[in-house]
């Protein structure tokens, strides 16, 4: 006998496995752009933007708060990176200013001298790290954000 087909039961037209795209169909998605920059160019500059300071007085401190405050938000990498940079600017700071105290007992010349060369060497090695998508953190950096 034959049953009419209303009672017979719909067959789906879906494929039961998905078909997966060849390697040639998946195209990454692009980055947003940090700045114009992609994202390790900007960590790379977010880094370097430390050594302002050396030139314009306060730029060291000021153009890395920019940076990272417009930018942390899109990424995670950003966001990391500018915590490491704030807990070596902090540290920094506070190294700075015991140096200070120190120069009363004539060992402040010496700190000073180490905290400068410090200054100066740690943001160009996080910023060729950063450049390789490495994260580095800082020594002597005291870990006032979590990354």
């Amino acid at each position: 006998m034959n049953e009419p087909e209303s009672s017979r039961p719909a067959q789906s037209s879906v494929n039961p496995t998905p078909s997966i795209p060849s390697p040639m169909e998946v195209r990454p998605v692009n980055p947003k752009p940090h700045w114009g920059m992609d994202e390790g160019t900007f960590c790379l500059l977010l880094h370097l933007s430390q050594l302002s300071g050396f030139i314009i007085p306060g730029a060291g401190l000021v153009l890395p708060i920019v940076m990272w405050a417009t930018e942390h938000e899109n990424s995670s990498v950003i966001d990391r990176q500018g915590k490491i940079i704030f807990n070596w600017m902090i540290s920094s700071l506070i190294y700075i200013l015991v140096s200070i105290i120190l120069l009363f007992f004539l060992v402040g010349v010496f700190t000073l001298i180490i905290v400068g060369i410090m200054a100066l060497c740690f943001p160009i090695i996080g910023a060729v790290k950063a450049s390789k998508g490495e994260t580095w953190k800082y020594p002597l950096s005291i870990p006032f954000f979590s990354t």
